[in-house]
């Protein structure tokens, strides 16, 4: 592995490490079974992701913004998530690819969400798993 792959993992590993956090991440299939089981799924993708396709009956809340900079946290996510969800509701939460989604539940579960699991693989894990989506109509 190259100087940089390595840095980055260990600065996720630090983070993950130091956060006290244990994020649960589940693949798509055992997600698919919690959704249809009661557990609600958060889309944490950036609203144009969202609109592409999504996941059904999903809450869209942005873990981050696209900005002329480049992608930020977005500011109010903790706040947006509490006011949509209660801490002991259980959630799924997922992202593209499951890296912002792997943020968003440490995020939630160093809040205090009791019952939020990481969608490992996401919504292109969920696509090509070929699971129902939601996707707009094309223009006629």
């Amino acid at each position: 592995m190259g100087n940089g792959i390595m840095s980055l993992l260990f600065v996720v590993l630090l983070l993950f490490c130091s956060s006290g956090a244990e994020v649960v991440t589940v693949d798509v299939h055992a997600a698919r079974q919690l959704i249809q089981s009661g557990y609600r799924y958060v889309d944490v993708r950036t609203e144009e992701e969202y609109k592409k396709g999504h996941v059904h009956n999903s809450l869209n809340i942005p873990y981050m913004f696209n900005t002329p900079q480049g992608r930020v946290k977005n500011p109010k996510f903790m706040e947006q998530v509490s006011s949509a969800c209660d801490k002991e509701e259980k959630l799924i939460v997922g992202c593209q690819s499951g890296v912002r989604s792997l943020y968003a539940t440490t995020d939630l579960v160093n809040a205090e969400f009791k019952h939020a699991s990481n969608m490992g693989g996401g919504y292109l894990a969920w696509v090509e798993n070929g699971f129902a989506v939601n996707k707009p109509q094309d223009e006629l």
